[in-house]
C-alpha cells in the first residue's frame, strides 16, 4: 500500500519529537487496523487515532492513502 502526505502533514511531523513521530509512523503503517472511524458528513474521510493525536486520510485508489491532515485532537476537525 502507498502512502502518500499533503504538505500540512509533512510540516507537522518534521515539527514532532522523536518518540511522536515513531508512534506516528507506526500507526500510519498499520492503516487498515487501529482506532478508525469515517468522518461524519463525508463518506471517503476517515480519522486515526494515537494518543491525543488524530490523523486525517482518505483512501485515493485501491492502493493509495494520503495523508491529509496531522494535529493534536482539538483543532485538527476545523476546517474539515
Amino acid at each position: 500500500m502507498d502512502i502518500e502526505y499533503s504538505k500540512q502533514a509533512v510540516k507537522t511531523v518534521k515539527g514532532l519529537d522523536r518518540p511522536a513521530k515513531q508512534r506516528i509512523k507506526e500507526a500510519i503503517e498499520k492503516i487498515p487496523q487501529g482506532d478508525i472511524k469515517s468522518l461524519k458528513g463525508s463518506k471517503d474521510s476517515f480519522r486515526l487515532r494515537v494518543g491525543d493525536w488524530r490523523i486525517l486520510f482518505s483512501y485515493q485508489g485501491e492502493n493509495t492513502i494520503l495523508i491529509e491532515k496531522i494535529a493534536p485532537r482539538g483543532g485538527v476537525y476545523k476546517g474539515v
